[in-house]
């Protein structure tokens, strides 16, 4: 059997091994990949080393593929990264279960003299109406500060004790306990890529922790690099769109004036499948194809791709 090469990607070849910074002691760095948007097409063409056919017909099955939530060919991408950050950034990480994780531990290493201070337009006031997350209210300058120094000082008194426990000789595992949430810690952290997808979703999600959507932030930042097209597809139709329950569509379908519905549609260039997408989506008859555009032209590597059968 002809082997196949092992798939680079130039801008993700660029960024091997660079550390991206994120907060004021933490890094994303991503360690190395496997596969890109190629390996997704060959996966879902079920070919070695031949799917891959033109970049409009590979962005088009790639889209098509995410949109309707065939996922198992994004498993086939696999991202190893090396991250530090805060502990409890890691707490909120590691419920996501399906990667690969080894982590810093506290029992061999001692643990470095680093913890995170928010800077001070990132202290927040806790919201009244969600009960994990914070207001949009502007904290007065002297809290902020009060909050910061506050914070400082309990972290320089802490490591201090954590440093003469181990000057004491007592075992670092037990030395390690008192130690806040805000040190840093490390770990290597592996997972294919229709995972990191919903690894994303909720953590780019404005809802998420502010610290841990700017790690987001620096993870979708390598996720492009390896798989521009996968994760283009993913903006579109997972980051950015939303859901509606079916009172939520039946409130908006009531709403709808199906002409003006018909002139957006044609405005915004769907081609022929999506528009069928929408229609079906909405609950409503397909005006025609009469003045949409490409009306005749099916997207490629939509269902009717030999490809896909």
């Amino acid at each position: 059997m002809r082997g196949m090469a092992r798939i680079t990607v130039p801008a993700a070849e660029a960024l091997l091994d660079q550390r991206l910074d994120v907060l004021d002691h933490g890094f994303v760095r991503l360690v190395d990949y496997l596969g890109g948007d190629a390996r997704i097409v060959q996966a879902a063409r079920v070919s070695y080393g031949e799917g891959t056919k033109t970049v409009r017909e590979d962005r088009a099955l790639i889209d098509y593929l995410l949109r309707n939530r065939h996922t198992s060919p994004f498993e086939q991408v696999v991202f190893t990264f090396h991250v530090r950050m805060p502990i409890f950034v890691a707490r909120q990480w590691i419920r996501h279960r399906t990667a690969r994780v080894n982590e810093m531990s506290g029992r061999y290493s001692v643990m470095g003299d680093e913890f995170y201070l928010p800077r001070p337009f990132e202290v927040r006031f806790q919201s009244d109406e969600n009960k994990q997350g914070s207001a949009p209210l502007d904290v007065p300058e002297a809290l902020r500060e009060q909050v910061i120094a506050s914070l400082r000082e309990g972290q320089q008194r802490t490591y201090a004790d954590y440093e003469r426990l181990l000057g004491d000789g007592i075992a670092r595992e037990l030395a390690r306990i008192n130690l806040p949430l805000s040190l840093y810690t490390e770990m290597y952290w592996q997972i294919d890529l229709s995972n990191l997808f919903h690894f994303l979703r909720l953590r780019l999600d404005w809802h998420a922790q502010y610290e841990i959507r700017a790690y987001g932030d620096a993870i979708g930042r390598c996720v492009e690099a390896v798989a521009p097209m996968a994760y283009a597809a993913f903006e579109d139709h997972v980051l950015h769109a939303r859901t509606l329950s079916r009172s939520e569509l039946q409130a908006l379908v009531a709403a709808l004036d199906p002409a003006r519905l018909e002139q957006a549609v044609a405005a915004a260039g769907l081609r022929r499948t999506r528009r069928d997408e929408l229609w079906r989506k909405l609950g409503l008859a397909d005006p025609g194809d009469a003045g949409a555009p490409d009306a005749g032209a099916p997207d490629a590597g939509a269902p009717d791709d030999p490809a896909l059968r």
